[in-house]
Parts: structure tokens; sequence; C-alpha cells
């Protein structure tokens, strides 16, 4: 299950980030996961837990949208998305090897609370 080691790449690159802000909670971690990325949304919030725990990250939440997978037919000059992750055109069935959208696996922003420390305290 390589989810695994991609919550753990993100969990790295995040608490990199939180030590650059200083006194901060991440709340949540936003991420787009496209289609044919390889990598399975409810596998990747399931080693969330694992891959957070002892970090600055644990008890955050992993927030993901799942980007469809849209192509471009050259036949039918237009942005389809088919309703698999064929790469045919639903239209007019013609292979579109060009793809516009589904492949994203980007982490798109954190959700923070700054001076931690003291909400704690309150």
């Amino acid at each position: 299950m390589h989810e695994l080691s991609i919550a753990v790449a993100l969990v790295e690159r995040a608490c990199e980030k939180v030590a650059e802000l200083g006194d901060a909670r991440v709340e949540a971690l936003h991420l787009k996961i496209g289609r044919l990325s390889g990598v399975v949304p409810d596998a990747l919030l399931f080693s969330w837990d694992v891959a957070t725990q002892g970090t600055a990250l644990e008890g955050s939440k992993l927030c993901i949208v799942e980007v469809p997978l849209a192509i471009r037919c050259d036949r039918c000059d237009a942005e389809r998305e088919p309703p698999d992750a064929l790469l045919l055109c639903p239209v007019c069935g013609e292979p579109a090897f060009d793809v516009v959208r589904g492949r994203e696996l980007e982490l798109v922003a954190l959700e923070v609370e700054e001076h931690a420390a003291d909400a704690a305290h309150r």
C-alpha cells in the first residue's frame, strides 16, 4: 500500500511548513487527487492517522477533493469526461490520449491555527 508512504511524505512536507510558521497547529491538510493518479483516496485517509501519529499534524484532518478524468477528443474538438478510466471519447468512441485533468496529486492548502499554545490555554 503506497498510500502510507504518500501520507508520510505529505506529513513531512507539512511539518516543515509548520516549523517555518512557528507557533501554529495544523487543523487540516487539503489535497486534490486525480482519478488516474494511482492513489486510492480511502486508503490514503486510512493511512493518515498512522502517518501523523507523534507529529505536529497529529489530530488533523485530511480533506480530499477527487478530480474527475477529463480528456481532449481531437475528432470532436472538445473536452470530455469519460464515465470510466478508459481514454475513449464518450461521444464518438475514438481514443483520446490528451489527458486534461485526472493525474493530480496536489497539496492545495494547510489549514492552521496560529498561536496554538495560546489557544490551548484558554
